[in-house]
């Protein structure tokens, strides 16, 4: 949160602003959660699948529905504008895009994982989280999270609702962090590969 407010006022040239992400955020999370980041994947090809869905889903009402993103209800000055915050610049500097990749498709969805899944769900039962299974649910943390998980979204947050809704689905079938980081990585590394495809940059 602090790297998103202060970094755009650094003026720094893209791969360097992206490159600083990735190493402090990066590097904070070896450091803090190497202990609980359990990688190991048990149902792997239908989280993968469970990823390209969310993926689809993402992009499915901008495709169907052309002015979708730029209603009232997606573009206002509560939720914000369909807006990309990755500069022009950078759109232009194959390793800021190779960097703003990577954060995206593996930075991205661990962080998340661990803080949505991981622990606010754990924490919102018991201040003494540890002692919660992964997947344990409760009708109020399970939607409270899903709606949260679909605020941090802005203007794309009835997306960002089902996906919410999907991914702790799948935590409480699997109760794997390791699975459910690697459907929210792939449907990141969908997402970003679709903006380089279509340079619908919004996305990024």
């Amino acid at each position: 949160m602090v790297l998103l407010a202060v970094m755009p006022k650094l003026g720094l040239a893209p791969a360097v602003d992206q490159a600083v992400r990735l190493v402090l955020v990066g590097g904070v999370v070896l450091a803090v959660s190497r202990p609980v980041l359990d990688l190991r994947v048990r149902s792997g090809i239908a989280s993968v699948g469970i990823g390209v869905a969310v993926f689809l889903i993402w992009i499915g009402p901008d495709l169907l529905i052309p002015g979708w993103r730029e209603s009232v209800l997606f573009s206002n000055d509560i939720v914000g504008r369909p807006e990309s915050g990755f500069p022009e610049a950078g759109r232009t500097d194959p390793l800021a895009i190779v960097l703003r990749f990577i954060r995206a498709a593996v930075l991205v969805p661990v962080i998340e994982e661990l803080f949505w899944r991981g622990w606010l769900p754990r924490v919102a039962i018991d201040p003494a989280f540890e002692r919660i299974p992964l997947g344990t649910y409760t009708p109020f943390v399970f939607w409270i999270t899903a709606l949260l998980f679909a605020s941090e979204h802005g203007s794309w947050w009835e997306v960002g609702l089902v996906a919410g809704v999907i991914y702790n689905w799948w935590m409480m079938r699997t109760r794997s962090l390791g699975d459910c980081i690697l459907a929210h990585a792939v449907t990141n590394a969908g997402l970003s590969t679709y903006v380089l495809l279509s340079g619908k940059w919004q996305y990024w």
